[in-house]
């Protein structure tokens, strides 16, 4: 199961949760921008390479998506970012790499700046009193004078940081903004625009200079005046009317003044009103979101008003999700319970063109709404939301007697998705149902969306089951049988729909036996490459078990031309295929053979996937083969192209990633996260934990050696690897990674490990002894509900008190963790509640290194990348009856 946000907060309690939601998501981007030097104008190679950074902080849909509609209107109408004084003082690195970022995807920013905190300091320094009227600075003659000066240096020290990083920009401190006096007599010098120059701006931008304007304007015969830069970025807006219109300030957006929380996003249209009664909102944050509402009344409805601070820009212009505050205008959004108020022409139209039911005439409107009346006939209900020019539409039905409603539908047009309309949809629904849950395709674009508003998902078959509010999963499993589906779920609905979506869970009680249906409209072909190892034998003999899968080639120098042992589907033969002829038959795209397999020795994938990738670049994305990589090599991949096949941690980053190139984790790096990922809430930062892991000596391959040599291993433990072992650096950035919000570690402060390998003179399976320091004292069974609530979803991870053992693991699919151990708190020297020794853990992890620690969990990825059940083909066994354990 994929955790989400909310139910990790609750494992781990609130402190945590509270220190989790502080960092910012994309951390290491933000920082990474920090150090961004580029030199010289951008290539297409340095550009792809800044789009997969900006992966890294959404999906590559989001990104690819708000790409094309920031580069499908001219470039002076991308965005006007107004920048205060305070972030150019404070924060003026982080603003130029932001800027630069931007300008290295080919878009061009308008930045208008303030220079206030500079100013007073200059004034202060000249014995000059800073007065103020209304809030508006009096400028008089030695105030402007100064001004000017310092607007000039502020201006130059932007254009400069930016020039260093290889950015051309122009400095504009003049001729941009005509102005009469505001009001002479009260304020002498400041000025209300009524021009503006935009010829000098998109000069600027032909030129291929980012503008850097300051906020002076000048009165028709030459008299400088000061206006506010929020005043000077708004009217440069109004005349260039851009997408979006950037405060950037040093809080990153604007916060509730009774819950202290950061505003998301504010819908004008439907809350503005709401907003100006709360109490809190009063003085400074009335007038600003007056003065947005004013703005974005004047401006296309698709323009919006994000506040947020340079180290988050990326995040709000290229994610769904964002960072700091989105204010748009929207629409009012509306629900009803009767389809007769609602626009059904309208309705059917945004369904036919974005329902894939509906578009693709498995299902007509009109059947859909003859679904709707019977379910409510039948005593059940239904919701119907939506906005007022129908770009988004949601469904909601709730069954007879069922306490939790279905989400049935819920889709949305381009405009409604990058309008953040969606989310105001969905806060609408979540008002109204507490409990929800609904299905979407694997092959969703908009997955991780769905993730995000979760609290708990579960992968089967071709779709993913998603719920929200509910905590009893068996109120789930026994909600939605196997053949329910949305309003085909009515009590004995005669006009039920019976191509509506399914919500399969008969099998995913916890504790029935899989039971899954396996069958497949078509078996996926298999190209093994490298099946003389142990491992390879295992992927045989899984695949020859498998339903949906079959061999296509299996390659082997050694083996040329001999029968595969084992395997029955089909009369095969080894044959011995290099990266050529490999690249020569995944030419032919899927379909020949749809997934490789490279079960080779470390240093050896990279030319095959090099030939796959040169002779399939030009096929679209669906026809490329998968790729999964037993060996080390792709494990750890900064492209963004490869996923780290451990579902159990990161199904999630799998999902939204795409999983067309999969890194299967090596076996003594599987047993040691499972047994370290449910902790890392817990762990002291400060110590590293150590693993102590012994295997046996088909670990050490077929290739002879005293490894694995039974005489020589006979009474015999062979210690190897010591320090520095490739499965330390892997555990520990792999575990960084690990989606738990509420952990402390992340790229600037990753986890680290200390490990050990032993060889054991038994043949399959390994054991793991953890020890991992706590931040605090905990119990035998404070540890063992935390491994119990974060696995009590995954079938191939079982969860005992007792210490299991090798011999009864091997030859199993699942890993088995337990044994867990902490010192007595007795009061004894050095064991004290309070001292270090008391604060942590020791336990025991066993699986098969063969299997879960290779075969099957390749099997496993397979299944997730060709959208198959994960667990296809995989026999699961029951939970292992260890005595000791009751």
């Amino acid at each position: 199961m994929i955790r989400a946000a909310r139910l990790a907060a609750a494992r781990v309690g609130g402190a945590a949760a509270a220190a989790a939601a502080a960092r910012a998501p994309g951390a290491a981007l933000y920082r990474a921008a920090r150090h961004y030097t580029p030199h010289g104008p951008p290539d297409s190679s340095e550009k792809e390479t800044i789009v997969k950074l900006l992966y890294n902080i959404g999906s590559k849909k989001e990104v690819e998506q708000y790409l094309r509609h920031f580069s499908s209107v001219e470039s002076q109408k991308f965005a006007v970012i107004k920048v205060g004084g305070a972030v150019i003082s404070d924060d003026l690195a982080t603003l130029a790499s932001a800027l630069t970022f931007l300008n290295r995807v080919g878009l061009y920013p308008i930045v208008v700046h303030g220079a206030g905190p500079q100013l007073n300091k200059r004034l202060e320094a000249a014995g000059i009193e800073a007065r103020y009227e209304d809030g508006i600075r009096i400028t008089d003659g030695p105030t402007l004078a100064i001004a000017r000066e310092v607007f000039a240096s502020e201006n130059r020290k932007l254009v400069e940081a930016l020039e260093r990083l290889g950015t051309r920009a122009r400095p504009i401190t003049g001729g941009v903004f005509v102005a009469d006096y505001l009001n002479r007599d009260k304020y002498d010098r400041v000025g209300k625009i009524v021009h503006v120059n935009r010829e000098v701006v998109e000069s600027s931008i032909r030129a291929g200079c980012l503008p850097i304007l300051t906020s002076l304007a000048e009165t028709p015969d030459g008299q400088i005046l000061n206006v506010n830069a929020d005043i000077a970025a708004g009217e440069l807006a109004r005349v260039l009317e851009p997408l979006k219109i950037v405060y950037l300030n040093e809080k990153n957006g604007l916060y509730h003044g009774a819950t202290g929380k950061l505003i998301e996003t504010i819908h004008l249209d439907e809350e503005y009103e709401g907003l100006l009664k709360e109490p809190w909102v009063r003085y400074g944050t009335k007038l600003k979101l007056k003065e947005i509402k004013e703005l974005l009344d004047t401006l296309p409805r698709s323009s919006s008003v994000a506040i947020i601070s340079a180290e988050h820009l990326h995040k709000e212009l290229f994610t769904h999700s964002g960072s700091g505050t989105l204010i748009m205008r929207g629409h009012r959004l509306f629900g009803e319970q009767d389809l007769a108020r609602v626009d059904s022409d309208r309705l059917r139209a945004l369904l036919m063109e974005h329902d894939p039911q509906i578009a693709s005439g498995e299902m007509s409107a009109a059947s859909y709404w003859q679904a709707l009346a019977a379910l409510k006939q039948a005593g059940g209900a239904y919701w119907i939301y939506g906005d007022e020019p129908y770009q988004l539409a949601a469904v909601v039905m709730r069954r007879p007697g069922q306490p939790i409603a279905v989400l049935d539908k819920f889709v949305a047009s381009r405009a409604a998705v990058l309008g953040n309309i969606t989310d105001n949809a969905w806060k609408l629904i979540v008002r109204d149902h507490k409990q929800l849950v609904w299905s979407v395709p694997r092959t969703d674009d908009n997955l991780p969306w769905h993730f995000e508003r979760a609290d708990g998902s579960w992968a089967a078959g071709d779709s993913i089951l998603f719920w929200y509010g509910v905590e009893d999963w068996k109120q789930i499993s026994d909600l939605v049988s196997v053949k329910a589906s949305g309003a085909a779920a009515a009590a004995s609905a005669p006009a039920a729909p019976s191509g509506a979506r399914a919500y399969s869970t008969a099998a995913r009680r916890p504790a029935a036996r899989r039971g899954y249906s396996t069958s497949a409209a078509r078996s996926f072909r298999v190209g093994l490459i490298g099946a003389r190892g142990y491992t390879g034998r295992e992927l045989i003999r899984l695949i020859n078990e498998h339903p949906s899968l079959e061999l296509a080639y299996v390659s082997s120098r050694e083996l040329a031309g001999k029968p595969v042992p084992g395997y029955t589907k089909s009369s095969l033969d080894h044959v011995s295929l290099g990266a050529q002829e490999v690249g020569a038959i995944a030419r032919a795209g899927r379909g020949d053979v749809d997934v490789w397999v490279l079960a080779l020795p470390n240093g050896v994938a990279a030319p095959f996937v090099a030939a796959i990738d040169s002779e399939t670049a030009s096929l679209p994305a669906e026809q490329q083969p998968v790729i999964v990589d037993l060996s080390a090599d792709y494990r750890f991949d900064t492209s963004g192209r490869w996923s780290y096949g451990l579902p159990e941690l990161h199904r999630r980053e799998m999902l939204q990633r795409g999983t067309g190139r999969i890194a299967n984790p090596g076996c003594y790096a599987t047993g040691s996260q499972l047994g370290i990922a449910p902790l890392l809430p817990f762990m002291d930062v400060g110590r590293l934990p150590s693993v102590f892991g012994v295997s046996g000596y088909s670990g050490a391959g077929t290739t002879p050696s005293p490894k694995n040599d039974p005489a020589f291993l006979a009474d015999n433990l062979i210690p190897y690897a010591p320090v520095g072992h490739i499965h330390e650096r892997e555990i520990g950035r792999s575990l960084t990674r690990v989606a738990a919000p509420a952990h402390p570690f992340d790229a600037s402060s990753p986890v680290h490990v200390q490990f050990t390998p032993h060889v054991a003179p038994f043949f399959q399976g390994i054991g793991l002894t953890i020890h991992v320091p706590l931040r605090m004292s905990m119990t035998v069974s404070d540890i063992f509900g935390a491994f119990q609530s974060f696995y009590q979803r995954e079938r191939l991870v079982h969860v005992t008190r007792a210490a299991p053992l090798v011999k009864d693991n091997a030859g199993k699919h699942y890993a088995v963790v337990g044994g867990f151990a902490v010192p007595a708190a007795d009061g004894s020297a050095g064991t004290g509640t309070d001292s270090l020794a008391a604060r942590r853990v020791v336990l025991n992890v066993t699986l098969d290194n063969l299997l879960k620690g290779a075969a099957t969990q390749a099997v496993q990825n397979m299944n997730v990348a060709l959208g198959l059940d994960e667990l296809t083909g995989i026999p699961v066994q029951d939970e292992p009856d260890m005595s000791l354990a009751k």
